[in-house]
């Protein structure tokens, strides 16, 4: 399933003691921004690794992030990982894009590699948090939002202990912030529903595409 939406589409820079901000404006370029998100383990990341196996073209915007590797994550190519002061210097000098706090640690996509891949006419993709996603679309208004949901909450809880990473306090949390997010799903313009991997991969890529077709014609 999915659904398109149509949704009402200034440099900023918010000082630490806000918990997120967005550091730039949409320039004019001749390449696009594609964001998804959606609750933590409706498989966003999933659907991105097909997403870029198929369209080696596109670029993907390693995120930052002051949590802890998980198993197998490699610094640079998951994330940039690095440490909370790090994170707030990175934050004050504008480096940012976008970031935001989520679980206790921040997140925040490096502004310039984007900004740069867009001037080359490349179409990047980002795979970030909800609170991230709505800074893009306020400083990218042109920007394609794809917001991946569950099938259901009991579906989603499912998928998050079947990775067996958290603890229970965790969980408990991820969920019931899980919750409030898909509240916002109606502020994005595409909405995809994760009951079918093929399917919901399926329809990133027409929603995409036709968001690509259209600025092309």
């Amino acid at each position: 399933m999915f659904l398109l939406i149509n949704s009402q589409v200034e440099r900023m820079m918010q000082v630490l003691s806000i918990k997120s901000g967005a550091t730039t404006k949409e320039c004019p370029s001749l390449g696009k921004l594609i964001v998804l998100t959606g609750p933590s383990g409706v498989g966003k990341g999933t659907l991105l690794r097909a997403l870029l196996t198929r369209h080696p073209e596109l670029y993907y915007s390693v995120s930052a992030t002051t949590r802890q590797p998980r198993p197998g994550e490699i610094d640079g190519k998951d994330y940039y990982f690095t440490s909370r002061s790090q994170f707030e210097k990175l934050v004050a000098n504008g480096e940012f894009l976008e970031w935001a706090e989520f679980a206790g640690n921040y997140y925040g996509t490096p502004r310039e590699a984007v900004l740069s891949q867009i001037r080359a006419g490349k179409s990047v993709v980002l795979e970030i948090e909800l609170e991230g996603a709505r800074q893009i679309r306020e400083s990218f208004p042109s920007a394609r939002s794809i917001f991946i949901l569950p099938p259901n909450l009991v579906e989603l809880e499912q998928r998050i202990r079947g990775r067996g990473q958290d603890p229970e306090e965790a969980i408990a949390r991820r969920l019931r912030r899980a919750e409030e997010e898909i509240k916002a799903a109606n502020e994005f313009e595409v909405q995809i529903v994760n009951d079918n991997f093929e399917k919901a991969l399926g329809a990133v890529e027409a929603a995409m595409y036709q968001q690509l077709a259209e600025v092309e014609s």
